[in-house]
């Protein structure tokens, strides 16, 4: 009955929010948003993102719904396995002169991905910080709304959620949860201890080279030379630590090192098998969303290190060449709104952090994000710890090759 009526909260209040314009107050007389509406009605929004999780594509289905009935735009995911493919698809277009009528109107993405499509002048012109809803944003305490992997947007692609690296662990098995590791020094040791229950997915899965960045944080003598660019010169000598931990742990790792799991939903779907003891995700409410949807045991809980785990922000961007441009606008817009900013950090829903500003919305959109249940298994902003900075594109690039050249099949 507690659990009802904590949800039974939550629809009232998402209920008033809905009930309130979507657009900020200024906006309803903007007759530039306007004109985008308008031109946006009719189009077909080809939105390029990836596609593993049920819950995602089912959160993209109910924003296709509302961006149909109360906008006339056309919202199609194409699912993708790697982001990378959608910037191949653009560089493409691009070489053979297809400068209008691209095949990708709206992109999910960030890090070396946003990094390459700027570079080669992939993107269209900045529109994220003309967005109404952008006034909600955090640009305040969330600088990585600006920042990605130390690139500047520029306005160049919209934040759509935030990410931070936490673990999980099956507290029927593991016992006592302060137990768990609080450093990757830690995490080492108890994969030694425990052989087999731990495993991370094989790069370039963005969440396997999020744990070899986490590692390589706090194994290399300054991580501060992570913020720039690669030097080649001395690469070699700047990763030995994170290449030494990772031949220590290799050993100790799910079937020895000799296989990898492919990504997170496989990580998840071995916890809950029992043949792993130890997972992680990029997603702080990956567990109670797992719980929330039969897949995990209600005993899972989530820990992280105290000294701080990665964290960033995703977005999503239009190419240059974008077909429907006014109806991505629109579409990035959407996204950014209360209403699906509330429903995205809901963990029965998806569990997203929200990039908002709780300060700059509206009463009734406060209490919508006040009324989530957050789940047993997810840890409070305060114990989540401090944010890691991701390193600049060029050392994922790099650390990814590396790790495919000793450990790859």
């Amino acid at each position: 009955m507690k659990n009802l009526s904590r949800a039974l909260q939550f629809s009232l209040a998402l209920g008033l929010a809905m009930a309130a314009p979507v657009l900020p107050a200024h906006a309803q007389t903007n007759p530039a948003w306007q004109a985008t509406l308008d031109e946006a009605r009719g189009q077909t929004v080809y939105f390029n993102a990836w596609g593993g999780s049920e819950s995602i594509n089912a959160y993209l289905g109910w924003a296709a719904e509302r961006l149909a009935a109360d906008h006339g735009v056309a919202l199609q995911h194409v699912k993708l396995d790697d982001t990378a493919k959608a910037v191949a698809a653009v560089v493409a277009e691009k070489a053979a002169g297809r400068d209008t009528g691209g095949s990708v109107d709206l992109v999910w993405i960030n890090g070396e991905n946003f990094a390459a499509m700027k570079d080669q002048g992939l993107l269209g012109e900045g529109f994220a910080t003309d967005l109404p809803n952008w006034a909600y944003v955090d640009t305040a305490n969330k600088p990585t709304v600006l920042t990605d992997f130390t690139i500047a947007t520029e306005g160049q692609e919209s934040p759509w959620g935030m990410a931070k690296l936490v673990f999980f662990t099956d507290t029927a098995v593991t016992g006592d949860l302060a137990a768990m590791p609080k450093t990757s020094a830690e995490l080492l040791a108890w994969a030694k201890a425990h052989p087999g229950r731990f495993a991370y997915p094989a790069p370039p899965d963005f969440v396997g080279t999020s744990f070899l960045k986490q590692v390589l944080f706090e194994t290399i003598a300054d991580p501060m030379v992570l913020q720039k660019p690669v030097e080649e010169a001395r690469f070699t000598e700047t990763v030995a630590p994170l290449f030494a931990y990772l031949d220590a742990l290799t050993p100790s790792l799910w079937r020895q090192g000799r296989a990898f799991p492919q990504n997170y939903p496989a990580l998840k779907q071995l916890l809950a098998d029992g043949e792993l003891a130890v997972i992680f995700a990029f997603n702080p409410a990956e567990a109670s969303n797992g719980i929330a949807a039969g897949e995990l045991p209600d005993t899972v809980r989530s820990f992280t290190f105290p000294a701080g785990t990665l964290g960033n922000t995703h977005f999503v961007a239009i190419p240059f060449n974008a077909n429907a441009r006014a109806g991505a606008k629109v579409v990035a817009n959407f996204l950014l709104s209360p209403e699906a900013q509330a429903r995205k950090e809901d963990p029965a829903v998806w569990g997203d952090p929200t990039v908002l500003a709780m300060d700059k919305l509206p009463e009734a959109d406060r209490a919508a994000f006040a009324a989530i249940d957050r789940g047993l298994a997810t840890l409070s902003p305060e114990e989540l710890g401090p944010v890691l900075p991701e390193p600049h594109p060029t050392w994922m690039v790099r650390i990814e090759a590396e790790w495919l050249k000793r450990y790859g099949s």
